[in-house]
């Protein structure tokens, strides 16, 4: 590779890595996890707890308290434990 265009890649990648990192407020970064792990449990708990919803359904940041609901009504005790941390 051209030393050049290595040097170009390189300050790139700096420039990127430097722009890249941002800080969260704790708040915001618990709010993400959230909604991470209710996409997640509205995935693995669809047949059982939201067979009536599309499986394309995005849960969205409102939409986490309604997950926790379902979950911990039609679900077993894995859906229940995961509903309850939704709600914590």
């Amino acid at each position: 590779m051209d030393p050049r265009t290595r040097k170009y890649l390189a300050e790139i990648g700096r420039r990127g890595g430097r722009k890249s990192r941002r800080r969260l407020e704790p708040e915001t970064a618990r709010e993400m996890v959230r909604l991470r792990e209710a996409r997640r449990a509205y995935r693995k708990f669809h047949a059982h707890c939201f067979w009536s919803s599309p499986p394309e359904f995005r849960v969205e940041r409102s939409d986490v308290a309604w997950v926790a609901e379902q979950l911990m009504r039609y679900g077993g005790r894995e859906a229940w434990e995961k509903g309850a941390n939704l709600c914590r």
